[in-house]
């Protein structure tokens, strides 16, 4: 009897002023739900450089998916991003929730200097912009506890053996309105606007393992 299919979906506890985050909004609202012949399993991880990648690595063991899509908030950004890479250093701008604050480390002492996501992340957002939902390729995931955990997801992941590869990757969502409410001109999306832009990423995500070769290159 093979085993079940299974898709993990992390998101991030709240940090700094915030009392939500709209990636653990979006995850817990998936959690149970079915993409296909998979089950969506959400977890949620701490703002906490190393006791995250705890949290991510206990999940891998228990749950064993085929699929992990770690989801993390860009305040900021107006569009579902699609992050193309993870770089292997913590530079943390502000301390996270137990006051760790690392400056130019590196998040895997010895590891290559970054890992690239295993996601169709280009059909991803052709995707989601042909269901008109405002996507993006983002080519920075930047140095806080977000690309943390993205880099030792793809280490982890870089260790599989050799023809039973779990594929995975990260992806950055905008504020929701409440929180937005408190930075005058921040952009924002609904939390029912990102719920179905992660599952139609989902879909994609499950279908495709080609990429498409169009441009989503950036000038800066």
């Amino acid at each position: 009897m093979s085993a079940p299919l299974r898709i993990l979906l992390t998101g991030f506890e709240p940090f700094e002023r915030d009392t939500l985050n709209p990636s653990w909004e979006v995850a817990r609202t998936l959690d149970g739900s079915r993409c296909g012949a998979a089950t969506v399993q959400a977890v949620q991880l701490p703002c906490v450089f190393g006791l995250a990648v705890e949290h991510l690595h206990q999940a891998l063991r228990q749950w064993q998916p085929q699929l992990v899509l770690a989801l993390g908030l860009a305040g900021g950004r107006s569009e579902v991003t699609l992050e193309r890479v993870a770089i292997n250093v913590d530079d943390a701008r502000v301390a996270d929730n137990r006051g760790q604050q690392p400056i130019d480390m590196p998040v895997v002492q010895g590891g290559p200097g970054a890992y690239f996501s295993t996601l169709p992340i280009k059909a991803i957002v052709h995707d989601l912009r042909a269901a008109g939902l405002p996507a993006a390729v983002s080519n920075s995931a930047g140095t806080f506890v977000c690309n943390h955990v993205f880099y030792a997801l793809m280490h982890q992941l870089a260790k599989q053996v050799a023809g039973s590869p779990i594929r995975g990757g990260f992806i950055h969502l905008p504020y929701l309105p409440e929180q937005a409410a408190r930075y005058p001109g921040a952009p924002s999306m609904a939390l029912a606007t990102q719920v179905q832009a992660l599952q139609q990423a989902l879909q994609t995500a499950m279908a495709s393992r080609v990429d498409l070769r169009e441009s989503a290159g950036q000038l800066h």
